[in-house]
């Protein structure tokens, strides 16, 4: 088995701030339309940060819902099609669940293939504060994915780190 090469390629840096730790959070609610849609949230996640005043940290985006997910992709139509069709093909919705089964459940949403989509895409992401901005690569964007709707969705936004003095 071969090994990766892996090469630095910036110095480390330490970077000294000043100011004073702040931890500030907020709720955004979103009200979804459809079973399944995506929303590309990066814009209101930059906004956030920088309206907290967080210089130097991170940033965690967390839905707090079983069935709708949260993840880092590119934001392109036809990619987004390719990520709800692969979704479905991955996990059929037509599929036997002992969940969606009143002899195991008490669900009367039928909804077991929503939550196990939702396991593939995760709840949770924790990204980097940098100069006071969001770290993200050139296509990343932040997303959320509903996967049970309609329904309105609540999303926590935490930043802490270093703010500026």
């Amino acid at each position: 088995m071969a090994s990766a090469s892996v090469k630095a390629l910036e110095q480390p840096t330490v970077e000294v701030a000043t100011g004073t730790y702040r931890a500030v959070s907020t709720l955004v609610k979103v009200q979804t339309q459809e079973r399944e849609e995506l929303h590309n949230m990066t814009q209101l996640v930059r906004d956030f940060v920088k309206s907290s005043g967080i210089r130097v940290g991170s940033v965690i985006i967390s839905s707090l819902h079983t069935t709708s997910a949260i993840f880092i992709n590119e934001w392109q139509e036809a990619l987004i099609h390719d990520v709800k069709a692969y979704l479905a093909s991955a996990v059929g919705k037509d599929n036997y669940y002992r969940h969606n089964d009143p002899k195991w459940s008490d669900c009367d949403r039928h909804n077991a293939d929503s939550h196990l989509r939702t396991l593939l895409l995760g709840m949770t992401l924790c990204l980097q504060v940098a100069d006071g901005e969001v770290v993200l690569g050139e296509w990343q964007s932040i997303l959320m994915a509903e996967l049970d709707g309609p329904r309105e969705r609540s999303i926590r936004i935490q930043a802490m780190g270093i703010a500026s003095e």
